[in-house]
């Protein structure tokens, strides 16, 4: 399967935006039935076809939220106390959460796309994008906010609403 590219991503991305927040809306209200186990289902599939390392727009464009288990293991990586890689590196948002400072994200590699700390990088980012973590219904806005950032948001979510649209929802769970 060719790879979805970052260009193809933004262009594509102009034209479905409106109707994949759409449907992303209405799921989020009335999740169609088996959707949880068909965004499970669909998410090997969008790796196969989503290489991150060509965009890194999440750590471009957003910023993780730092847990406290995140500071005191990055700080202890560069021998520094949780305070002094606080006040260097994050800074509180507006819900209080502590976030990079700056954007893009000071442990991107710019050249490659690469993570400087990979192996310790805060849970969020370890997570991203979420994609099948909890239910549909429970993430269906975090979705909504991700399509402006993730070539594999968007590609999850064109997969499962073409299904369900599609009605093929029940054929794909059965596999």
């Amino acid at each position: 399967m060719l790879p979805f590219t970052f260009r193809s991503y933004k262009r594509k991305l102009t034209l479905y935006r409106k109707s994949f927040r759409k449907f992303l809306f209405v799921t989020e209200k009335e999740p169609p039935r088996g959707i949880n186990q068909l965004s499970k289902l669909t998410e090997p599939e969008v790796w196969k076809e989503v290489d991150c390392l060509t965009c890194a727009n999440c750590c471009k464009k957003m910023t993780p939220t730092f847990t406290q288990q995140d500071l005191k293991r990055i700080a202890a990586h560069f021998n520094q106390t949780p305070e002094a890689f606080k006040k260097k590196w994050l800074k509180k948002d507006r819900s209080g959460d502590l976030v990079n400072k700056n954007q893009p994200c000071q442990f991107l590699n710019l050249e490659d796309n690469k993570c400087s700390i990979y192996e310790i990088r805060p849970v969020d980012c370890s997570g991203f994008p979420h994609l099948s973590k909890r239910t549909w219904s429970d993430y269906a806005y975090i979705h909504r906010q991700n399509l402006d950032y993730c070539p594999a948001t968007f590609k999850m979510v064109e997969k499962i609403k073409l299904l369900v649209e599609s009605g093929n929802a029940d054929k794909k769970r059965a596999k």
